[in-house]
C-alpha cells in the first residue's frame, strides 16, 4: 500500500482511497461511519450475506488466479444461517482473496477494490453510493489533468538534461572548481528564466519570499510546452558556438512567438470546453 492517499468527501464523510498495484483501494471503515461507528459490525453484517459472497467469488474468480474456490464454496453453503459470521481477514486467510486489505497503522482500516467498495456503499445506501462514484470520478479527472501537467514537467527536466550537457561540452573549461562549475549552470539556466519569465531564478525568489520551489515550479503548461522548446534550441544555439548575449535575444524573441500561439490554443480549447459543457 502506498505512503500516500486521496480522499473524498461525500455527504459530510471522509474516504480514503490508496493505490495498491496500480489499482484503487477504498476505505469500507470510513464508508461504514456514514451509518454508525461500529464500522466492523457492518461490514461484517454486509459478509454475511449470500448475495455479498456470490459477488465476491464471482469477482476474485474473474480477477484472481489464487483463488481458493473450495473454500469459496463452503463459505456460500454457510451463508444466511444464524450462527454464520464472516469477516475480511477471515475471507482473505480462507480463500487467499485480493480483493480485500485488512491494515493497521496510520491508513489503517478494511480497504476493498473500487468494484467490492462501491457494492458495500450500494448495500449501505444507493443515494450515498452514487455520491461516492460522482466524487470518484471527479478524483480521477483530477488526477489525469495533474498527470499531464506532470508528464509536461518531466519533459521539460529531461530536456533540460540535454541543455546543461551541451554546457558542458561546450561552454566549461577543464579543471574548474565545482563552484564555477555550478555558477555557470545557473548562469545558463538563468538564460533560459530571462528569455521566457523575463527575470532570473534570484529575482523570482526575492519577489516570493513565501513560497516554494522555484520559478519553474509555478509555469503553467504553456510555459511549460514553450520552455521544454527554449531547452532544445539552446542547446543548438551552444553547439553552434552563438555567444550567450545573442542566444538570449533569439530566445526571447522565439518565446514571444510561441508563447501567443500557445496562449491562444489554450485560450480556444478553454471556451470549447466551457461551450460543450453549457450544451450539456
Amino acid at each position: 500500500m502506498r505512503k500516500t492517499n486521496n480522499k473524498i468527501e461525500v455527504k459530510g464523510t471522509e474516504i480514503t482511497i490508496v493505490l495498491v498495484k496500480e489499482q484503487d483501494y477504498v476505505s469500507l471503515t470510513d464508508i461504514a461511519k456514514y451509518k454508525t461507528n461500529d464500522t466492523s459490525a457492518v461490514i461484517g453484517n454486509w459478509m454475511r450475506n449470500r448475495n455479498t459472497i456470490e459477488f465476491l467469488g464471482i469477482w476474485e474468480t474473474l480477477y484472481n488466479p489464487n483463488f481458493n474456490p473450495l473454500e469459496f464454496e463452503g463459505f456460500r453453503k454457510q451463508a444466511g444461517l444464524n450462527a454464520f459470521t464472516l469477516s475480511p481477514q477471515k475471507w482473505i486467510n480462507a480463500t487467499n482473496a485480493k480483493g480485500f486489505i485488512v491494515k493497521a497503522g496510520r491508513y489503517g482500516g478494511t480497504y476493498a477494490h473500487k468494484d467490492i467498495a462501491f457494492k458495500f456503499a450500494s448495500w449501505i445506501s444507493v443515494e450515498f453510493e452514487l455520491y461516492i462514484i460522482k466524487e470518484f470520478q471527479r478524483l480521477k479527472e483530477e488526477e489525469q489533468k495533474l498527470l499531464g501537467w506532470t508528464a509536461k514537467r518531466e519533459l521539460a527536466k529531461i530536456n533540460y538534461r540535454i541543455h546543461t550537457d551541451a554546457i558542458k561540452e561546450n561552454l566549461i573549461p577543464k579543471h574548474l572548481s565545482k563552484k564555477q562549475i555550478s555558477f555557470i549552470y545557473a548562469n545558463e539556466a538563468d538564460v533560459l528564466n530571462v528569455a521566457l519569465f523575463g527575470k532570473t531564478a534570484k529575482q523570482w525568489r526575492e519577489e516570493n519570499p513565501d513560497k516554494k520551489g522555484n520559478i519553474r515550479d509555478y509555469a503553467n503548461i504553456a510555459q511549460l510546452v514553450c520552455l521544454t522548446n527554449l531547452e532544445n534550441l539552446n542547446a543548438v544555439f551552444i553547439n553552434d558556438g552563438l555567444s550567450q548575449s545573442d542566444r538570449l535575444v533569439k530566445l526571447n524573441q522565439i518565446a514571444i512567438s510561441q508563447m501567443k500561439i500557445l496562449l491562444t490554443e489554450t485560450s480556444i480549447a478553454f471556451f470549447s470546453n466551457k461551450n460543450e459543457n453549457n450544451n450539456e
